[in-house]
């Protein structure tokens, strides 16, 4: 069946449009857009967003099959999560972070009650970058060792030392080689840097790699080593079996901590409640962010462990934010994590994963000759596209985008869909509430839409 390009949804109204393209040019004129040359860019405008979809400044309606920056979680606009805010709001709308408060209490025991092992203590930040930011300032001084070791191809937060951490192309104009930052290659198994050829010789030599940077680099002098359970932003790519292991054991066997970075695919995206529960690892430290509250009020954290928590029981944290734990965030955490334990969203990302998109893309690889690989876990997929299979020509190059990418991106709107693209790959993450037939219609609409990729394809 030839999918038709959406028309403007009637329910629309012209009010509505009239105060968006006011939006638009108010925008043009003051906001300034990250990641972005000013001039260059003519961003998409918002009306409304409910659910799984999103209305253009056009009233096109949008299967949303990024999560916008893969955090809503639960969708747009759920019902409870915004009755929690406006309640908590007509409470306790902001408070100093040196008093208790329901909210935060609230949310920091459920938090613990779905981290792993006895990461029981939680640290409210704002955002993802300052809770790696944090969680590093921890690990250097629980051991007094100043180093921190984080794979390439990795995405931790913009700000100065999460960036730093960073290694993907974006960091390099602004990299200031700072002391303290070692980087090491990942195990990406589709682009093995160890020329592997099995899942299992990745996985040695993956974790030999990073053994020998922790060996040359001095273990006496490493605190820790961060990891995104699942890399996110830098390409979805799984890590095989017995990688997490390897690197938890590695990390002990040299007294280093383990911090996992959760920040994405924390809360259910990978259909368990953390990354690290796919492999039964017990990090030192977790950061998250985005689907703790599925982003409708600004909020990130860090969960650590008794050892790293009891540093700190007579010795003063030199740390805290403003926010910390504010209340509306705070509030909108507990709904969030109530609706989706009470509606099942995790069990129903692990089905979405295993039964729809997943077989699903697999059949759109084999009809797609520009489709190099797919991977993920849950409501997390990568689609990976080439210019040749044999080779693995990238679609685009590696820290920036191409026609070919960008007329698909086009064509996925144009027919309905709202994806999510970096560099050569078509990122699918739609809510973990999304319906079935939902999520069916986006992959047919990606299906179609890869027609303007494949004519690039050389090899």
């Amino acid at each position: 069946m030839t999918l038709s390009p959406v028309t403007p949804d009637p329910s629309i109204s012209e009010d509505l449009l009239a105060a968006g393209r006011k939006a638009y040019d108010l925008d043009r004129a003051h906001v300034f857009h990250s990641w972005s040359a000013q001039r260059a860019i003519t961003p998409m405008t918002v009306l409304r967003a409910e659910g799984s979809h999103v209305w253009d400044g056009e009233g096109h309606r949008l299967i949303d099959f990024s999560s916008q920056l893969v955090n809503t979680n639960i969708g747009h606009s759920h019902p409870a999560v915004v009755r929690a805010i406006q309640e908590q709001a007509a409470t306790i709308a902001t408070i100093n972070p040196a008093h208790v408060n329901a909210a935060r209490s609230e949310a920091a025991r459920l938090v613990a009650d779905l981290a792993p092992g006895d990461l029981d203590h939680v640290f409210f930040t704002n955002a993802g970058a300052d809770a790696v930011e944090h969680a590093v300032r921890m690990a250097r001084l629980h051991t007094g060792r100043p180093k921190v070791l984080s794979a390439y191809r990795a995405y931790h937060g913009g700000t100065d030392l999460a960036f730093a951490l960073t290694a993907d192309p974006r960091r390099n104009a602004v990299d200031t080689a700072r002391a303290g930052v070692v980087h090491f290659l990942p195990s990406y198994p589709y682009r093995s840097y160890f020329d592997a050829t099995t899942e299992q010789e990745e996985t040695e030599r993956a974790l030999a790699h990073l053994e020998q940077t922790i060996l040359l680099e001095g273990p006496q002098s490493i605190a820790a080593v961060i990891l995104e359970s699942i890399p996110g932003t830098a390409g979805i790519y799984v890590p095989p079996a017995g990688y997490m292991e390897g690197v938890r054991e590695l990390t002990r066997r040299h007294g280093i901590l383990f911090i996992a970075d959760e920040v994405m695919v924390g809360f259910g995206r990978t259909g368990e409640w953390f990354g690290v529960d796919h492999w039964g690892v017990v990090p030192d430290l977790l950061t998250f962010a985005k689907g703790v509250n599925s982003g409708y009020v600004p909020l990130g954290g860090v969960a650590m462990s008794e050892a790293v928590y009891e540093t700190f029981a007579e010795r003063p944290y030199p740390g805290g934010l403003t926010y910390s734990g504010h209340p509306l965030a705070c509030a909108a955490a507990v709904a969030t994590i109530n609706a989706m334990e009470d509606e099942g969203m995790v069990a129903h990302a692990a089905h979405l994963g295993a039964d729809v998109i997943g077989p699903r893309l697999r059949e759109i690889m084999a009809a797609h000759p520009s489709v190099g690989d797919v991977r993920g876990l849950g409501a997390f997929w990568a689609v990976e596209l080439v210019t040749d299979r044999a080779t693995k020509e990238p679609m685009a190059p590696y820290g920036g985008s191409s026609p070919a990418m960008a007329d698909l991106v086009a064509e996925c709107r144009r027919l309905g869909m709202l994806p999510f693209q970096n560099m050569n790959r078509i990122h699918v993450a739609p809510p973990l509430n999304t319906p079935d037939e939902v999520v069916r219609h986006g992959l047919d609409v990606l299906d179609q839409a890869l027609a303007v990729t494949d004519a690039h394809v050389t090899g």
